[in-house]
């Protein structure tokens, strides 16, 4: 019965589409496209496989043939019309099995088709890829196919360990850039993923990072547990001209991507993709040059200090929308348009936070400045000593 509804809500949307479905034929679909086009393919080891049929609105008088094809120029359409920003997986790396799929007179669904990954080599790092399988030709008598079923995108998912930043307390400072690298951002979008350790009550604070001018004007800061949330485990950003509460109430023990937006009007909070919160803009832009980890100022470094993990730092110079930060949890392609620095925070050793796009934005931890006395001066620190690198079973996430 829920099947033959969701089928009736495809011919329904056909229909409102202007796709001049004859109801007098058999519709055909691809399984899987009764409610949305893209879904997950796991891909574990290598080779993978995964099963495509198609379906009929009804049982088929005669047999229906369906020859299926692996289109990579569907995926830039698709693009093009959602917002986001999927890779065709390339030729070399997919093959399609038994492309000619027969319903059977009497029946209602093909056998199947089998399309196997059997390489992953050269994929960009952070990239999305997804596999365009669609109904190239219909053969047999009855069969119409339903456009917006006609094809499904198989998106990889591959399961990916990574290194993480642990914070130490004692690594709460500020890396300050050349006067040259200085950003003016009227839209920007500021994404970061962070994984607790625990949460205090109300007004027991703990700060994250902060993305802000030279002299910390305008600032873009991100802590738990202020004073006027529901509870320590709300995500407070404070922005420029305002604040805005997470409704999300956070949990120990998992990871979670926040990406906040702002489009010079309204600033915007996601959680895993999802929009969170809102809030009215100031019209003001963000002069970034300084990046602050932890809290630094004076003796708040403990009394603030945040317990758990950070990773995937990205600044960019737009407000991206809410389908591409969906594909964005594990990560981004480096060279994405309006991509200003990505700090990954995966280097495993060493002291330096290097910025993935290549734009000259690292932090070497050698080189870091704090207000030690709570005075306004800042004082030159090396706490390179204290990045401290962490991989264990839970730095895990499925792309």
């Amino acid at each position: 019965m829920i099947l033959w509804l969701a089928l009736a809500l495809v011919l329904d949307a056909c229909d409102s589409e202007g796709d001049k479905f004859d109801y007098n034929k058999v519709g055909l679909l691809i399984s899987g496209t009764e409610q949305l086009p893209v879904q997950r393919f796991t891909v574990d080891e290598l080779p993978a496989s995964y099963a495509v049929t198609v379906k009929a609105t009804r049982r088929c008088a005669s047999d229906i043939t369906v020859s299926l094809a692996i289109d990579t120029a569907l995926v830039g359409e698709y693009n093009a019309k959602h917002g986001t920003a999927y890779y065709a997986l390339p030729a070399s790396c997919v093959v399609l099995d038994d492309a000619d799929v027969t319903i059977r007179q009497g029946e209602a669904l093909s056998t199947a088709a089998r399309v196997r990954v059997v390489s992953t080599d050269g994929l960009i790092e952070g990239a999305t890829y997804v596999i365009p399988v669609t109904m190239r030709q219909v053969s047999g008598q009855g069969g119409e196919v339903i456009e917006s079923s006609r094809t499904i995108f198989l998106q990889l998912s591959r399961v990916i360990s990574f290194y993480a930043l642990e914070n130490d307390q004692s690594a709460s400072s500020n890396y300050i850039f050349p006067d040259d690298k200085m950003v003016n951002l009227t839209n920007y979008t500021i994404e970061f993923k962070v994984y607790s350790y625990n949460f205090g009550n109300v007004g027991n604070i703990k700060r994250v990072l902060a993305i802000e001018g030279k002299n910390e004007e305008e600032a873009n800061m991100f802590r738990f547990g202020e004073n006027g949330s529901a509870g320590g485990d709300i995500l407070q950003w404070v922005l420029p001209g305002g604040r805005c509460f997470s409704s999300t109430h956070f949990k120990t023990g998992r990871w979670y991507l926040v990406s906040c937006t702002y489009d010079g009007t309204t600033f915007k909070m996601y959680v895993d993709g999802v929009e969170d919160a809102q809030a009215s803009g100031s019209g003001k832009a963000t002069p970034f040059q300084r990046f602050e980890l932890g809290m630094s100022w004076g003796g708040y470094r403990s009394s603030q200090f945040f317990q758990g993990r950070l990773c995937e730092v990205r600044l960019w110079n737009r407000a991206l929308s809410a389908s591409e930060i969906s594909t964005g949890f594990a990560g981004v392609n480096a060279h994405s348009d309006g991509l200003v620095a990505y700090w990954k925070m995966n280097e495993g050793e060493g002291h330096i936070l290097h910025d993935a796009t290549g734009h000259g934005y690292d932090m070497d931890w050698t080189d870091t400045w704090r207000d030690d006395k709570e005075n306004g001066v800042l004082v030159h620190h090396d706490y390179s000593q204290y990045i401290r690198w962490i991989k264990d079973d839970n730095n895990k996430v499925a792309n």
